[in-house]
């Protein structure tokens, strides 16, 4: 199982500001910056925008997964927005997104990346928990849902 609670922060939890993903994407890194794991905010900007030119990490089920593997990040960090009002973010599904996980980590964390991002979209494919997600009435609580909440629980009260 992974440990997200070593990833997540409550000050790495917003109610986005933003109407447009490329505003999204700003915030979240500008909230992403504030980890002292993040050794070079331009460098991770610069990559996201990179990484998202390639195709959309909006993933569909109104959810958007931006992420990279840089140099300039320590370990492990994840921001996460919530967009009450839905925004474009190209995704495959082409419905609005609403929730957005921004994960970074070191290039020689692939391994590892790839189970954070499974557990990750395990969460949230479900319907219940993005409901908790965004009904959520603090960052506290949010980052409870997903360091607490296994698939098993989530499936369970639905």
């Amino acid at each position: 199982m992974i440990d997200f609670s070593r990833m997540i922060d409550d000050s790495r939890i917003v109610d986005l500001k933003a109407a447009t993903k490329d505003e999204a994407l700003r915030e979240l890194v500008d909230v992403m910056a504030t980890s002292p794991l993040v050794t070079d905010r331009d460098d991770l900007l610069h990559m996201i925008f990179e990484r998202e030119k390639l195709i959309s990490t909006g993933v569909g089920i109104e959810v958007a997964l931006p992420h990279v593997k840089i140099a300039s990040i320590k370990d492990f960090v994840i921001a996460i927005g919530r967009s009450h009002r839905g925004m474009d973010f190209d995704s495959l599904d082409d419905q609005p997104v609403y929730i957005v996980v921004m994960i970074a980590s070191n290039e020689k964390q692939q391994g590892e990346f790839l189970k954070v991002l499974a557990q990750l979209v395990l969460k949230l494919k479900n319907k219940s928990f993005r409901k908790k997600v965004m009904f959520a009435k603090s960052p506290k609580r949010i980052r409870e849902l997903f360091v607490n909440e296994s698939a098993a629980d989530i499936d369970e009260e639905e």
